[in-house]
């Protein structure tokens, strides 16, 4: 059933964008078995809109929905993913166009790489391990958002007592002005170690408020 999002923005310059009242798309992150992020990504079919390039599941947004809401239900449409299965972290406003027309991106996470269905929306449907997202050919306006939506990896070491904080992960944390963060605590995986409620030399602060929200 079509929503009464479904149509072009148009701007002043001429350009469309689609979603008459913006869009969302969902940034969706598993864990691998290195300790690494794997993302959830849409191989675009050949008819659409910048066919053939790689990026979000996503779409229009709906008059009466949140950025939330449009994603995680384009989600389940184009991929077979059910909001019970992920966890939303957080958005982000990536996109703004001189009509008004917005993009958001909501970032979430699952427990594992989940099994996933494609419509007719989709060449294909891939966890993609994080590393290698830039190295497809990406859809330009995700492209241009990956940069500050690629969560840094980080190895949390936890003391004995921390068993709370240990279930808590894997997971994406936001960081404020530092931005995005994969933690985990497998000592061989990537990135630098970090210990919860200390600070590191880069300035980092992982508080145990960040890991339990």
């Amino acid at each position: 059933m079509r929503g009464d999002g479904d149509g072009w923005s148009k701007s002043p310059d001429g350009v469309r964008h689609w979603g008459r009242f913006g869009a969302a798309g969902l940034l969706l992150r598993a864990p691998l078995p290195s300790g690494g992020s794997a993302v959830l990504l849409q191989h675009r079919a050949l008819w659409s809109h910048q066919g053939g390039t790689w990026a979000l599941p996503g779409g229009a947004r709906d008059s009466h929905e949140t950025a939330e809401h449009a994603a995680v239900r384009e989600a389940e449409e184009e991929a077979g993913i059910t909001a019970a299965a992920l966890r939303v972290r957080a958005q982000r406003l990536t996109m703004t166009a001189p009509s008004g027309w917005t993009y958001t991106t909501v970032v979430a996470d699952a427990e594992h790489p989940l099994a996933t269905v494609a419509n007719k929306e989709s060449c294909e449907l891939a966890w993609v391990p994080e590393d290698e997202v830039a190295d497809l050919p990406l859809h330009p306006g995700f492209a241009q958002s990956w940069v500050g939506l690629r969560a840094v990896p980080l190895r949390v070491r936890l003391e004995a007592d921390h068993e709370e904080l240990a279930a808590a992960l894997p997971r994406t944390v936001d960081l404020a002005d530092q931005g995005f963060y994969w933690l985990h605590t497998l000592a061989t995986g990537p990135g630098a170690e970090v210990v919860v409620d200390t600070e590191t030399p880069d300035g980092l602060s992982v508080r145990r408020a960040d890991l339990l929200a």
